[in-house]
């Protein structure tokens, strides 16, 4: 998942609250690796516990038990936990996208926005190794200026393509889940 995850406005706080407000842990279980779905349980029956001694007994609680679930998510995604980030940091803007398209069930704009991105980016590549490409042999600086422009375009082309086709991303293809990606949630 983009750098979301472990905030205190992103999905896995999100599904916590839920599960806390209904009693049901499967709302933020589905969140957390199979693996650890005991210990979230166990953390989750221990919150419900301490939530009662009061109201500042319950922030505290329902923050540690956001705190574990997200480190129990990113730790089934192979990714170190670095505490939960504050609400309202900015995850850019496909992630809104594409979890409104996911909402109403249509990927029009986030499918157009990312291809327009990805075209916009290619082009301006490609133009850059071609504006480098007529240069003096003798002037091996303006070379070295073609050469980085080059791999700027067919490495960075590859890459793109190899993430496209599942050896990039938070997810093989289809929810297969994938080794941890490392990025930032």
């Amino acid at each position: 998942m983009p750098p979301h995850c472990d905030t205190r406005d992103g999905p896995v706080v999100k599904a916590a609250i839920k599960a806390l407000e209904t009693g049901n842990p499967s709302y933020v279980l589905i969140w957390i690796p199979k693996e650890s779905e005991k210990e979230l349980k166990n953390l989750f029956a221990k919150t419900l516990k301490a939530r009662k001694a009061g109201k500042d007994a319950q922030e505290v609680a329902d923050d540690w038990f956001f705190e574990n679930a997200i480190r129990l998510h990113r730790a089934g995604e192979g990714a170190a936990y670095t505490g939960m980030k504050p609400a309202g940091l900015s995850e850019g803007p496909v992630v809104p996208m594409a979890e409104k398209a996911i909402e109403n069930g249509n990927s029009g704009e986030t499918i157009a926005f990312i291809l327009a991105t990805v075209e916009d980016d290619l082009n301006e590549r490609f133009h850059h190794v071609m504006e480098k490409k007529s240069y003096d042999v003798d002037d091996v600086a303006a070379g070295r200026e073609f050469i980085g422009a080059f791999i700027g375009w067919v490495v960075y082309s590859h890459h793109l393509y190899m993430s496209v086709k599942g050896a990039g991303g938070h997810e093989e293809k289809h929810g297969e889940k994938k080794c941890g990606c490392g990025g930032h949630h």
